[in-house]
């Protein structure tokens, strides 16, 4: 018998149809040197954004915070409890400037890192920065890995690895940062070419910031995921092409691929979660259609996180 598919929240897992109308991509907390600004580490503003998107009809939220970066597990069990919207947790490792030296060395030690993801995915996710210290009861839903700037250097083929090594263990999504929109033809290659990682299972990012048509359509030829996320202030000069991106993608049948989400790194780095209910939405609807966004809000996402758990 096939195991039934299902999205794992902070909460537990669900049947896919519960999800509701979904933020396919942001971050409620997040906390990097490496990263411009202040950390996204306020319990209350979390609540506050969480409230208003479920107000606006939001039903569910990924936050992509990967391993280490201050993702505060408990307080994502918190939030979802205080506000009925659904969590999806990330296990994973961003790019390397965002780690400790000592900390990459440790988990570089035989398969470290993918025991890590299995049991963040399996068991419970690491209570702070030490992935051998207290782990929460609060399970991952989704593995975040990072590309670099037009290519993929040691660090992230050795990250993507691992990913692909906890796919397939558990069957978890992978989510992909790539920086400014680039090298997501390098990551295909990578994940789903050398690693065999189902295109299905690869959702990637951050594509409206390289507005490239002809990429895009190759990509979602593949049967990935794309993501569209945003608008923000580190990268609106992109922003005016979201819109047309997606509608090109829809013109050519990849409806069904798309995805959108907010993804707020920092406080006042962009319009936030409820920003894709109130102005994106009603604007996809005056060019695609309700069904289309629906389609995008909805469908996709349920589709996208759920998983016949292996473990």
């Amino acid at each position: 018998m096939t195991a039934a598919r299902t999205v794992r929240t902070v909460l537990g897992d669900i049947d896919p149809a519960g999800l509701g109308v979904c933020d396919a991509h942001d971050h409620l907390f997040l906390r990097s040197p490496a990263l411009p600004g202040p950390p996204l580490d306020d319990v209350a503003a979390a609540h506050a954004t969480l409230t208003a998107y479920r107000d606006l009809g939001g039903g569910a939220m990924a936050h992509w915070t990967p391993f280490g970066m201050g993702r505060r597990a408990e307080q994502l069990v918190a939030a979802s409890r205080a506000t009925g919207v659904r969590v999806i947790a990330a296990t994973g490792l961003h790019q390397q400037v965002h780690y400790d030296p000592e900390l990459l060395r440790r988990l570089r030690r035989g398969d470290a890192l993918a025991e890590l993801f299995v049991a963040e995915l399996t068991h419970g996710t690491a209570a702070g920065d030490d992935p051998d210290g207290p782990r929460t009861a609060v399970r991952a839903g989704m593995i975040k890995v990072a590309g670099m700037f037009h290519g993929l250097d040691d660090h992230t083929r050795w990250v993507m690895t691992a990913a692909a090594d906890a796919h397939h263990a558990t069957g978890a999504p992978i989510g992909i940062h790539h920086e400014m929109g680039t090298a997501a033809a390098d990551v295909l290659a990578l994940l789903h070419g050398e690693l065999g990682v189902p295109a299905s299972s690869l959702l990637l990012g951050h594509l409206n910031r390289f507005p490239d048509p002809g990429m895009h359509r190759e990509l979602a030829a593949a049967g990935a995921f794309l993501a569209f996320d945003g608008p923000s202030r580190a990268h609106h000069a992109t922003d005016a092409w979201t819109v047309g991106s997606l509608v090109a993608l829809a013109s050519h049948g990849h409806t069904g691929q798309l995805l959108l989400g907010a993804d707020t790194t920092a406080p006042g780095a962009g319009p936030g979660a409820p920003y894709l209910l109130r102005v994106m939405g009603p604007r996809l609807v005056r060019e695609l259609g309700e069904a289309a966004v629906d389609a995008l809000l909805r469908t996709n996402p349920a589709r996208a996180f759920a998983v016949a758990w292996a473990s």
